[in-house]
């Protein structure tokens, strides 16, 4: 138990902040899976989980015994991750034709889903924001931080399951909750996450160039709009 509590509380502590190791190898494996999910590989969501699982113990801070202030957002969104994860995971390897092929075949999502999921994500974000509030009480928060919390939250979720799905409009989403993350997470001193989000916003326009030209170039010749197309 001894070497398990030296592992969880190893940090380095740079310009007086103390950063957990812990951050820094779950930062890695999210970015190894952003590199997997942008080639359309099977192996990027369970490189993803290790790091959420990873994340989920940082991102409670001090209510588990860590350094820095708990942002509960953060770290439930960590354990939905790991859900949709599991459903990405499952729904890949399901659709892969072949061990070398891309897992799906990118498209944007239909008027009808975006609807559905904008619509969704506004109704969740207020929740959200109202239940990290209940669940924060007492801690003295900036006003803006609760609303901030939920859309990274529920954007992140979003962003996750539309990966997922194959939609190219996942990568739009994790740019918007980029924006919102970085200042964030640099307020708070969770500075390895900031900069890796940084990384993932130039990182996305990436991905979104990749994925909607592989919309363009690998899309059937007859589409149904109501069927969704996977490879």
């Amino acid at each position: 138990m001894s070497i398990l509590t030296e592992l969880y509380d190893a940090h380095l502590v740079i310009g007086g902040h103390p950063i957990a190791w812990r951050e820094i190898v779950g930062n890695a494996f999210g970015l190894a899976s952003a590199v997997g999910g942008m080639r359309r590989r099977v192996w990027a969501w369970p490189v993803g989980i290790v790091g959420n699982v990873l994340l989920f113990t940082v991102f409670l801070g001090t209510a588990l015994g860590g350094h820095g202030a708990p942002l509960f957002g953060q770290a439930a969104r960590q354990v939905f991750f790991v859900a949709v994860a599991v459903y990405g995971w499952v729904r890949w390897r399901a659709a892969r034709t072949t061990a070398d092929a891309p897992a799906v075949v990118p498209r944007w999502a239909t008027h009808r889903e975006r609807i559905a999921y904008l619509t969704g994500a506004a109704v969740a974000i207020g929740f959200c924001a109202w239940l990290f509030m209940q669940v924060g009480a007492g801690w003295p928060a900036p006003g803006w931080y609760y609303l901030a919390d939920a859309w990274i939250f529920v954007g992140s979720i979003l962003a996750t399951f539309a990966m997922a799905r194959g939609w190219v409009d996942f990568w739009l989403v994790w740019l918007a909750v980029d924006l919102v993350g970085v200042p964030e997470l640099l307020y708070f001193g969770y500075y390895p996450s900031a900069v890796l989000y940084g990384v993932y916003a130039a990182f996305v326009v990436w991905g979104f160039v990749v994925w909607l030209r592989a919309s363009r170039d690998e899309r059937p010749r007859i589409e149904d709009p109501r069927t969704e197309v996977v490879a």
